[in-house]
């Protein structure tokens, strides 16, 4: 297939491109590239690309294009909240945007990354894809709004598929270190203590980042009765784990580092665990392979051999410090667009 991969030059696309491409797949990129210099380690090879604003798509834009693969958003709920008309501007309106331009353009498949978050404040049970939906952050709310309209969509030409990742884990050339594993391993070698500033209570569903590509690549190679207009959560229930469990595993990883949860930031409402059985329903021999303790080793290991110091840790690779660095020195607008120069 000849796939536009939108967020291509991000922490997941950077990680999905060769999957998609060692699948056999013609990949295109289309980024603005937000966080393209944000590199740990070699500088990754990149498909070629369509230097568009995701904002400005148009359906002659997709021409000749078998599938979409749609990861670019702003991604994470302190980014959200820092703006949240922006955030529905992007997430929601400009997502539904593309879904109709690839619609009009014969596009047949359109893979939308969406997130587990959908689900908010779940408590203890497992919650599968019919569960209601509470978000509560802009972030998880303008996902909502996003698969909803894009679903709706569904024809016999069309067939949009809303992909609710886990929180993402592991690493990827485009780090970021403002995931939960991914912090608590910097936090462990650079400070060489574990911080949980939650309680340490909430449930989190993790995904390998490599996961998450490999199931991209089943939804697009599966049949399209199995995906088309369906809502299907990505990750595997042995990584449902609260956040407390994921400190110990990091200590695990880095002996000598100790944990300390200091529940200052409050009571963390989100908190879910996620029913991923419906997955490997719809794609027969597909499971997401790697555990959290493998996250951590790898990162372990990936951390120290690239160097990560104090400011990239703490700046280079937290998407919120990147984007208001980048509008404090006017290379970008409010809007998030490259300034004229």
């Amino acid at each position: 297939m000849r796939v536009l991969l939108t967020g291509h030059l991000g922490y997941l696309g950077t990680v999905m491109s060769p999957i998609l491409q060692a699948a056999g797949h013609d990949v295109i990129g289309l980024d603005t590239g937000l966080y393209a210099a944000s590199v740990l380690g070699p500088v990754p090879v990149d498909p070629p690309a369509l230097p568009i604003d995701l904002r400005d798509v148009t359906a002659a834009d997709l021409q000749g294009f078998d599938a979409v693969v749609h990861l670019a958003a702003l991604s994470n709920d302190p980014l959200g909240a820092l703006d949240p008309e922006l955030t529905y501007a992007i997430n929601h309106r400009a997502s539904v945007a593309l879904a109709e331009a690839a619609k009009e353009a014969g596009v047949g498949r359109f893979l939308y990354a969406s997130t587990c978050s959908v689900y908010g404040a779940a408590g203890d049970g497992l919650v599968g894809e019919e569960a209601p939906l509470a978000p509560v952050t802009p972030y998880a709310e303008s996902k909502v709004w996003a698969e909803r309209d894009i679903l709706a969509m569904t024809d016999s030409d069309f067939a949009p598929t809303a992909l609710r990742n886990a929180t993402a884990f592991g690493f990827s050339p485009r780090l970021r270190a403002d995931i939960v594993l991914n912090n608590l391993v910097g936090h462990a070698l650079l400070g060489g203590e574990i911080l949980v500033l939650s309680d340490g209570t909430p449930w989190r569903p993790l995904v390998h980042a490599a996961d998450i590509a490999d199931s991209f690549a089943a939804v697009l190679a599966a049949p399209v009765d199995n995906v088309a207009g369906r809502a299907l959560n990505v990750g595997d229930e042995r990584n449902n784990v609260r956040v407390s469990e994921i400190a110990e595993e990091v200590a695990r990883a880095v002996p000598g580092a100790g944990v300390r949860i200091t529940g200052e930031a409050g009571a963390d409402p989100r908190s879910y665990r996620v029913d991923f059985s419906a997955l490997r329903e719809a794609l027969p021999g597909f499971a997401c392979r790697r555990s959290v303790a493998d996250g951590a080793r790898e990162l372990v290991a990936a951390y120290r051999e690239f160097g990560l110091d104090r400011a990239g840790f703490e700046n280079t690779f937290v998407r919120l410090r990147t984007l208001q660095a980048r509008q404090d020195t006017g290379e970008l607008t409010e809007d998030l667009r490259p300034a004229q120069p």
